[in-house]
């Protein structure tokens, strides 16, 4: 009913910036809260940021001055800009997005991944 599709992961050099892009679709009637997610060879899946309707975000104490969340609600897309990259950043990036169908039902979707490799 509701899908995620994300893009912009990619190979950077420490210290550089990427731009992960989630746009969602499908039978949505709102979207309460989207974040991003990550997983790294060995590790838990862990919470990067979330963002809701309002506008109200939440980082991981990892990420805190280097990552920003954003979301353009009229195309349905959420957004993490990633500067100062570090390798331990390296990981797959998930898109998550919670909120309400067209048939007022809840929903928890994910999307696929996107594999950011941060390396010199």
């Amino acid at each position: 009913q509701v899908q995620l599709v994300e893009s912009g992961g990619g190979l950077v050099q420490p210290g550089g910036s990427l731009r992960l892009s989630c746009a969602a679709s499908g039978s949505i009637f709102s979207i309460n809260t989207m974040g991003w997610y990550r997983q790294a060879p060995g590790k838990e899946r862990e919470l990067v940021a979330t963002i809701t309707t309002g506008g109200s975000t939440n980082y991981a104490d990892s990420v805190k001055g280097r990552f920003t969340i954003s979301r353009d609600n009229a195309k349905n897309t959420v957004y993490l800009q990633m500067n100062s990259l570090k390798p331990e950043d390296t990981a797959v990036y998930l898109c998550n997005a919670a909120g309400t169908s067209r048939a007022f039902k809840y929903y928890n979707v994910w999307g696929q991944g996107t594999q950011v490799t941060v390396s010199s």
